[in-house]
Parts: structure tokens; sequence; C-alpha cells
């Protein structure tokens, strides 16, 4: 039997003195938080945003994103296992966490913060957009190392057998979405005036997301639960998420920047 050659899971955890065991996953991805904090206080800051309304974005996204990240497994991915012992949905640092569950009940958190306080909707998701693109880059690299949400097993006419890399495909093809959210900010004076919108960075990243993300799927092994027609939830949030940015893009009229 050929062995299998992973890219991922090399290393799930880092052992401190007095035997303190820290999982990488979480410890990036609370790295990740925290720059996209700060970055989340400058960028509000650039723009003459309230930097409190920044804050208290920043908490309702890592609240409810985490609560929505976990519902997500436990309701949608193993259910089964949950239910034959309540107490693992408290077993948070054994995993199990899915980044659209997160990402959707945040944006339910958000929207009705937005709406409550009337603060223009389009701006502030311009503010998010490199922010959700870097969070998920590293979330990602997270992955590499924890070992989950990998590949299927590929075996070449030479014999050498490895896993798809996604979880690299999928950082890698997040930082270039990053590269390109940031040059088409820093160069939106001059381009037209469908670049120019309030808004419409944010449907930009959304759109070469769920392409990335759709991509990836294609490729992992990993179980995610039910896939209705042979395809994984995630699949079909991204290809709703993708048809809802193209109606945006060439529908929504979002208000042009002064």
């Amino acid at each position: 039997m050929n062995h299998v050659h992973d890219f991922s899971g090399y290393l799930p955890s880092i052992t401190l003195p007095l035997g303190i065991v820290i999982p990488t996953y979480f410890l990036i991805v609370s790295l990740a938080f925290s720059m996209s904090l700060i970055w989340l206080v400058r960028r509000a800051e650039a723009r003459a945003l309230s930097r409190n309304l920044s804050l208290d974005l920043a908490m309702i996204v890592m609240g409810f994103g985490f609560l929505g990240a976990r519902l997500f497994h436990i309701l949608f991915e193993e259910p089964a296992y949950y239910w034959e012992s309540w107490s693992r949905v408290y077993e948070i640092w054994r995993g199990g966490f899915v980044w659209f569950g997160g990402a959707l009940l945040a944006a339910v958190g958000v929207g009705l913060y937005m709406r409550r306080r009337f603060m223009p909707i389009g701006v502030w998701l311009d503010v998010f957009a490199p922010l959700c693109a870097f969070g998920y880059a590293l979330g990602r690299l997270a992955c590499v190392l924890a070992g989950c949400c990998y590949g299927a097993t590929c075996t070449l006419s030479s014999g050498y057998t490895f896993r798809y890399p996604t979880q690299i495909f999928a950082s890698t093809w997040e930082f270039a979405v990053l590269f390109i959210l940031l040059l088409i900010e820093r160069r939106r004076r001059f381009l037209g005036p469908w670049f120019k919108r309030d808004g419409q960075l944010f449907v930009i990243w959304l759109g070469l997301h769920s392409i990335g993300r759709i991509i990836m799927e294609s490729f992992r092994a990993d179980p995610r639960g039910p896939e209705p027609l042979g395809l994984s939830v995630s699949t079909w949030i991204s290809l709703v998420l993708l048809i809802a940015a193209i109606r945006f893009s060439a529908r929504v009229r979002w208000p042009l920047r002064s």
C-alpha cells in the first residue's frame, strides 16, 4: 500500500513548560482576530468613522461568529455525535467550527446593529472586506497545522499518492484576493464609477471568495455532513453568495463616494 503524502497536520499543538498544551488552530485564529481588530480600528479612523463603533462591531463579529461556527458544526455536520452526549457541545477545545456558520450569523448580528444605529452599511462593508480575506487566509493556515479540512487522495501514474492541499490552496487564493482588494482600494479614484460605489469592494470580495471556496470544496474529503445533490452545504452557500454578488454588482446602486 502506498504511503499517502499529506500537506497538513504538521503541528496540531504546542507544548509549553509545565505541560501547558496550546492548540495551534486556536492560537492562529486568536492572532488573526487580534491583528484584524487593530487593522479594523485603523481602517475606520482613516475614513473618519467612529472608533467605538468599530470596536462594537468587532465584538459582535467575535460573539456571533463563534456561536454560529459552533452551531453549524453541531447541527449540520455531526448532529449524531452530539446527540449521543450533549456535554460534548461544550468541548470546544476538540474543535468543531465552520467558517460559513460563523460568517453568516456574524453578518446577521452586524446587520441588525447597523440598522439600529443607522450606520452607512456600504462604507462599513468596504472597511471589513480586506479583513474578511485576511482572517480567512490565516484561518486556513491554521487548518494546515491542525490537519483539518483535508483534501481527497490522488495517485499519479508513478504510484506517488498524496492528498490535495486544499487548505494551502484556500489560503493562497485568499491572500491573492486580499492583494486584489487592496490594489483596487488604492487605485479606486482612477477606476470607473462601478468600483467607486460604497459596498462594491465587499461585493468583489464576496464573489472572489465564493469562487475559491467552490473550487476548494470540490477537492475536499473530510466529513462535512449531508451533501444535497452531491454538493456540500458550503458549496451551495458559496453558489448562492456568488449569484448574490453578481446580482448586487449589476443592479444595486450604492451611493457614490464623494
